[in-house]
């Protein structure tokens, strides 16, 4: 905004300067003109009166002096005959029809302009033949040193004028935008945990009123959030304490597989009841926007579940660089729930015995590529196993789904195959940070 601003004043101010001074610059060169022929016409008048008194010394001398110092002026006099005073002697037609007329006459020439004056003698004047006239050349002022100056202050004044425009601009454009900048930066930080300080209102009233409604926008979100928190806590003790209960009676029961049975069923209640909660609270513990490196957390978790492939007899391959972080835009709690899903998986549907193979790699467009094979029997046929319920193996389903909703909302994506080992699978490409 502030550049744009900038140059459409730069552009606006140009054009009007453009059309201001190049008529300018052009009347400038005319003004010396008509400076020049109105020094032109008082020399004609000095030049004579001297004329006039018949003494041609003086006339010459006169002469001399006004030619060397009148800048593009040259003045002559022509006596009838071959006794002409000045730098331009010779005469013309127009010369003999000025003198036999007895009128003053102003000609345009290439190179300016020409003055012709006749000059009354006296007595003799009523004899053409023996009036002398004066001609006065005047020559169109070119690039001389008073042209140039006034261009240039021309110039000055028009650099001057832009460079003022836009100092102006810039100020105007930075009271906009340094506001609108930080209530974007103030924006930013609304994912980040705590709560958000309120925004200084300031600059234009447009930007304050803007501040102004983001504030209030920030204060009813946080009002939400802590009624969100409260019902999370409030949904946590008023399920638990059934849970605990049934437990208790189910601990009472003298059938020992009727009691196992729904020992497990109060598991998995519980089990769905903790992910709602973290679920409800990730905004909390999380913010808004996730961030962690994948590698580290997947790692260490691959060695957490080591031990218990080696308890099984598992050939358990991990290929990774190690050493290099890859942040991800997801949280380490949910990378490490998305590996125990995806051991779990293995684990639970393949025999013991069965290898198992993890490759870890940064994804070509940023984030990462995680990749787990199995030789087991692989995934069931015409089955949608990443949607909740749909596991085939009498649980709730919540594993494949979980990893699909972690991979979508870090801008990734879960993709199911046959491995080369003979089994599934399961490839996970996790987003890089927004």
């Amino acid at each position: 905004m502030r550049r744009s601003l900038i140059v459409t004043v730069a552009a606006a101010v140009s054009m009007v300067l453009l059309a201001m001074l190049v008529p300018m610059a052009v009347l400038v060169r005319s003004y010396a003109l008509e400076d020049r022929l109105s020094r032109a016409a008082l020399e004609v008048q000095a030049t004579e009166t001297v004329v006039s008194r018949r003494d041609k010394g003086a006339v010459a001398v006169y002469l001399d002096r006004i030619n060397a110092t009148s800048e593009g002026i040259s003045t002559t006099v022509l006596y009838p005959g071959a006794d002409d005073v000045g730098p331009n002697p010779g005469e013309d037609d127009r010369v003999r029809e000025a003198r036999r007329t007895g009128r003053a006459r102003i000609d345009d020439t290439p190179e300016g302009a020409q003055f012709l004056v006749p000059v009354s003698l006296g007595a003799t004047s009523t004899v053409p033949s023996q009036t002398p006239v004066i001609r006065v050349d005047v020559r169109s002022p070119g690039l001389g040193a008073g042209v140039v100056r006034a261009w240039g202050l021309l110039a000055a004044l028009g650099l001057v004028l832009l460079a003022g425009s836009l100092f102006v601009a810039d100020r105007l454009g930075r009271s906009f935008v340094q506001p609108i900048r930080a209530l974007a930066a103030r924006a930013q930080t609304l994912g980040d945990p705590g709560p958000p300080e309120p925004l200084p209102v300031v600059g234009p009233p447009e930007v304050r009123e803007l501040g102004t409604a983001f504030n209030r926008l920030v204060e009813r979100i946080q009002v939400l959030l802590q009624r969100e928190r409260e019902s999370v806590a409030d949904l946590s003790h008023g399920l638990r304490t059934p849970i605990t209960t049934l437990r208790l009676r189910v601990d009472g029961l003298p059938d020992p597989d009727e009691r196992a049975r729904l020992s497990a069923d109060l598991d998995e209640l519980e089990g769905m009841v903790d992910h709602l909660v973290r679920e409800a609270r990730r905004s909390e513990r999380e913010g808004l926007v996730a961030e962690a490196d994948a590698m580290g957390v997947l790692l260490e978790r691959i060695r957490f579940w080591e031990p218990l492939a080696e308890d099984q007899g598992r050939d358990l391959r991990v290929a990774a660089p190690e050493g290099h972080p890859v942040p991800v835009r997801a949280s380490a709690r949910d990378l490490v729930a998305l590996v125990d899903v995806l051991f779990d998986n293995v684990f639970s549907y393949t025999a013991e015995g069965t290898p198992l193979g993890v490759t870890l790699s940064p994804a070509p467009a940023g984030g990462l590529e995680l990749v787990v094979d199995d030789a087991g029997p692989g995934l069931p046929p015409g089955l949608d196993v990443t949607s909740r319920g749909a596991s085939g193996a009498g649980s709730t389903g919540l594993g494949l789904s979980i990893v699909d909703k972690t991979a979508t909302e870090s801008g990734g994506r879960l993709v199911l195959g046959r491995s080369p080992l003979g089994g599934a699978r399961i490839t996970v490409v996790l987003g890089p940070p927004a």
